[in-house]
């Protein structure tokens, strides 16, 4: 029997399984294989499962269209339900910075479970939200990213993976190795931070519009790979005290979004989210609470919109 879009369906007779064409566990190469017996295990119980909704798009008021707004991302009134297609940020460590609080981890859980809330609200039946965090100390370690995941989770998000970006030689060079060449206590040296990655109600995400796709085959094969490694960016060079470099959100902008759509960084700081959004072809929102970070962000966006546009007619 076929389908409706004219691809076979299965025979009659016989129920329908859950396919997917993914590679499959612990298997090189593409394969069809039946997942639902994997998933309904009870590994699984208690995660949040898939709840498709009919696709809403509401858009953005003009006057939020490409703006860095001067508040706290804990309430976001001004943006409509289901306005945002992409939420890409790196939220304050807490760690003694100029432009953090010192809060307790329940505290800053419960600052970013504000926030959060206000992003799965705004964002479109299967938008994304990445989040870039690095885990912090070392007596003790504190897995950042594991609480910021389950916070994620007890908002209902939908887990898609996380990524390792490597830093590689651009890490900080620590030589805090602890007991040097004795396992007396020799101390791990981070050079990895994480990209975790979400998405709101079901893994795939419809584009009724038909808008255009802007990855290629190599970038594309690259970015989804779950290692990525590029260099980090000095603070020195931007101004501003834990920037990422404009490569990060870029490949999540061209991975996860099409042409033209809104991307949305609550944290918004230097402005980097709202550079790899018009490098792409996509509109931005961002919020960021201190006035002196607006200015750089709005100066870097200012510049950056010089250098995109095209040269006028020579006389």
């Amino acid at each position: 029997m076929a389908r409706a879009d004219g691809t076979p369906g299965p025979p009659e007779g016989r129920p329908g399984r859950r396919r997917t064409h993914t590679s499959s566990f612990g298997t090189a190469g593409r394969i069809s294989h039946d997942s639902s017996a994997y998933y309904a295990r009870r590994l699984y119980d208690g995660l949040p499962r898939e709840v498709p909704q009919p696709y809403q798009e509401v858009p953005l008021p003009p006057h939020l269209v490409d703006a860095v707004l001067c508040k706290s991302s804990e309430r976001m009134e001004e943006l409509p339900d289901c306005s945002v297609h992409l939420m890409v940020t790196s939220p304050p460590y807490n760690v003694g910075k100029e432009y953090d609080e010192d809060l307790t981890l329940d505290q800053y859980c419960s600052f970013l479970r504000r926030v959060m809330t206000e992003v799965y609200r705004v964002l479109v039946p299967g938008g994304r939200a990445c989040i870039n965090i690095a885990n912090l100390g070392r007596r003790p370690y504190l897995p950042l990213h594991a609480f910021i995941v389950q916070e994620m989770l007890g908002l209902g998000f939908l887990m898609r993976g996380e990524i390792i970006w490597d830093k590689g030689a651009s890490a900080s060079p620590s030589t805090a190795w602890g007991s040097w060449r004795s396992p007396v206590n020799p101390t791990l040296r981070d050079t990895h931070e994480y990209i975790l990655v979400f998405c709101k109600g079901s893994f795939g995400r419809a584009n009724p519009q038909r808008r255009r796709s802007t990855i290629g085959r190599e970038e594309f094969l690259e970015s989804t790979r779950s290692v990525w490694r590029f260099p980090a960016e000095p603070a020195g060079k931007v101004g501003h005290p834990a920037p990422f470099p404009v490569e990060l959100p870029r490949r999540l902008i061209q991975l996860y979004t099409f042409e033209g759509e809104v991307v949305l960084d609550p944290f918004m700081g230097s402005g980097t989210t709202a550079l790899a959004a018009l490098e792409t072809g996509r509109h931005f929102v961002g919020y960021e609470i201190d006035p002196r970070y607006v200015e750089m962000a709005q100066r870097r966006i200012m510049e950056a919109r010089a250098a995109l546009r095209p040269p006028g007619p020579t006389s």
